[in-house]
C-alpha cells in the first residue's frame, strides 16, 4: 500500500489487519438483512475495543457506542454492510465464495473503514462526548436505514449530527467530494404486471397478449423525461428488467417489468409517479389488459446540511487539501438510504475517491467491481479526525 497524505500513522500501522477483515468479508457476502456473520464480527471487534454494543438493531443492524470525558455532544457514523445479488467475475484470490453474490458496491470496504477507525478513536479516546457508530444492514433497496429507525436507532442513539461516506469509482485516490445541499438521487422501485390472457402463438387472435402491450408502454415510458418535464430538472427512468413468456410458440397469461426511477427533485418525483401510472393505465386498457403498478420508495433525495458539511469539508482540506475536493461529477443519479437518516438528523455524505482506471476505477455494481484496499486507511483517518473535531 502507497503512502498518501493524511492518514495517521497509527491507522496505518494497522493497515493489515483491516485490509484482510475486509477481503474476509468480501469473500462472504450476505445480502441484505442477511448480514450475520458480519454483524457478528462487528460486534465482537467493538466489544473487544471497549464499546458498548447493541445488536440486532432494524434486523441485523450493530450500533457501538462509546462515551469519554463530560461533553454533552452526541455524534453519529454509519456504514453500510449488505452485498449485492450479482456473480463476481474479478478472479482476486478473495472472490466471493458465494454464487450468485458479491460486494459489487464496497460496503465491505465501508464496514472495515469504520472498524479502522472504531480501533483507533476506543485506543486514543481523544475527544469529549459520545461516539454511536452505526453498522447499517440493506442499504441496497431493501430500507435498512428506515428499519434501524423504525426500530429506534436516534431514541436509543440520540445524535446531534450524522455522517457517512461511500468510494467514488473514477474519482483519483486521495481525493473527496464534500458539499452541502443535495447530493444523491431519490431512488423508486416500480414493478408493473400486465395480465392478459394466454394461448397458442399460432392463434393470437383468442389471445389477450401481454407482451405487446408491455413492448407499447416500455417506449411510452421513455417519454416521461423527455416530454413532460422542465430540461432544467434531471430524473432518470430505467428499466432494468423484463419479463415474460417461456416459449417461442406460447402467449403468456402475464408480463412484468421492473425499473427504477431517480430525481433531485420530491416534486418531480411525484410527477413521474403520477405519469407512469396514468400511461400504464390507460396503456394497457387500449391493449384490453390488466395492469398492476407497486411503487417502492428506496431512497429520499440526499441533501447535506450546511453546517455539517462545512466541518466534514474543513476535515478533508485538512487532510488532502483543497485541491482534492471535487464536485460531484454532472449526471450522477446515484442513491443512498442514509437519506432517510439526515430527514431526522442534520449530517452530510461525502464520497471518497476509489481510484482510476485498472486501480479502482470499475463503476459499482458490475461483477468487476472491487474496493481499492489502498484507500481504507485514509477513510479511517478521516472518521477518526472527524470525531475528534465535532467531539472536541
Amino acid at each position: 500500500m502507497s503512502n498518501l497524505p493524511g492518514v495517521i500513522p497509527a491507522i496505518k500501522q494497522h493497515e493489515e489487519q483491516f485490509i484482510a477483515i475486509r477481503h474476509s468479508i468480501h469473500a462472504h457476502p450476505e445480502l441484505g438483512f442477511e448480514e450475520v456473520a458480519t454483524g457478528k464480527l462487528v460486534a465482537e471487534s467493538l466489544r473487544a475495543w471497549g464499546y458498548e454494543v447493541a445488536a440486532g438493531v432494524g434486523g441485523t443492524g450493530v450500533v457501538g457506542q462509546l462515551r469519554c470525558g463530560s461533553g454533552s455532544r452526541r455524534l453519529g457514523i454509519r456504514a453500510d454492510m449488505d452485498a449485492l445479488p450479482i456473480h463476481e467475475e474479478t478472479g482476486l484470490p478473495y472472490a466471493s465464495k458465494q454464487p450468485g453474490k458479491m460486494h459489487a458496491c464496497g460496503h465491505d470496504g465501508h464496514t472495515a473503514i469504520l472498524l479502522a477507525a472504531a480501533r483507533h478513536l476506543a485506543e486514543t479516546r481523544d475527544f469529549d462526548g459520545t461516539l454511536n457508530l452505526i453498522f447499517q444492514p440493506a442499504e441496497e433497496g431493501q430500507g435498512g436505514a428506515a428499519r434501524m429507525m423504525a426500530d429506534g436507532l436516534f431514541e436509543r442513539f440520540p445524535c446531534d449530527a450524522v455522517f457517512a461516506l461511500h468510494n467514488g469509482p473514477t474519482l483519483p485516490v486521495g481525493s473527496f467530494i464534500v458539499q452541502p445541499g443535495v447530493l444523491a438521487a431519490s431512488a423508486d422501485i416500480v414493478s408493473i404486471k400486465l395480465i392478459g390472457k394466454g394461448g397458442h402463438g399460432g392463434m393470437p387472435h383468442t389471445c389477450v397478449d401481454p407482451i405487446v402491450a408491455m413492448a407499447s408502454i416500455i417506449l411510452s415510458l421513455q417519454t416521461i423525461v423527455s416530454r413532460n418535464l422542465p430540461p432544467d430538472q434531471p430524473a432518470v427512468v430505467s428499466i432494468g428488467s423484463v419479463q415474460a413468456g417461456s416459449a417461442s410458440n406460447v402467449i403468456p397469461d402475464c408480463a412484468r417489468l421492473e425499473l427504477t426511477v431517480r430525481t433531485y427533485n420530491p416534486a418531480i418525483q411525484q410527477q413521474i409517479e403520477s405519469r407512469l401510472r396514468d400511461m400504464v393505465s390507460l396503456q394497457a386498457q387500449s391493449f384490453g389488459v390488466a395492469a398492476e403498478v407497486e411503487w417502492k420508495p428506496v431512497t429520499r433525495v440526499l441533501v447535506n446540511a450546511p453546517e455539517e458539511t462545512r466541518i466534514a469539508r474543513e476535515v478533508a482540506e485538512s487532510m488532502v487539501g483543497p485541491q482534492a475536493i471535487l464536485p460531484l461529477p454532472a449526471g450522477a443519479m446515484g442513491g443512498d438510504d442514509f437519506s432517510w437518516m439526515l430527514e431526522q438528523v442534520p449530517g452530510c455524505y461525502v464520497v471518497l475517491g476509489n481510484g482510476v482506471g485498472s486501480k479502482g476505477g470499475c463503476m459499482i455494481h458490475n461483477p468487476g467491481y472491487d474496493f481499492n484496499d489502498e484507500i481504507l486507511s485514509l477513510g479511517a483517518s478521516y472518521w477518526a479526525n472527524l470525531a475528534e473535531k465535532y467531539l472536541r
